[in-house]
């Protein structure tokens, strides 16, 4: 299951991990991040243990959504050690999200 990411805990969880980490920053109300959303799921389960999938919901969260330059939902980015590697910006087959995550494993 993708974590649930928050504005106190994305420096722990994202910028400090050894792991590539995908995030997926998402609303309740936005119907695309709906449809997003279980296939984030999906690649959570499928890299359990090798790379870290969570979400964070920008209406709860907005400071590390403005520093990024999130502006559309759902905007899914792609970490290594701290850095944004990558950037799916609407909805994206799950193959764009594992090839993105392949390339860095």
């Amino acid at each position: 299951m993708a974590l649930t990411i928050t504005d106190a805990t994305f420096e722990e969880v994202v910028l400090k991990s050894d792991k590539p980490v995908v995030v997926d920053f998402w609303a309740a109300w936005c119907g695309p991040c709906r449809m997003v959303g279980p296939v984030i799921e999906e690649v959570a389960a499928d890299y359990e243990g090798k790379a870290v999938v969570g979400k964070i919901d920008v209406d709860a969260n907005q400071e590390f959504a403005a520093k990024y330059g999130v502006r559309n939902i759902p905007t899914v980015l792609v970490f290594q050690n701290g850095e944004v590697v990558g950037r799916q910006v609407g909805v994206s087959p799950k193959k764009a999200y594992t090839d993105a995550i392949d390339a860095l494993l």
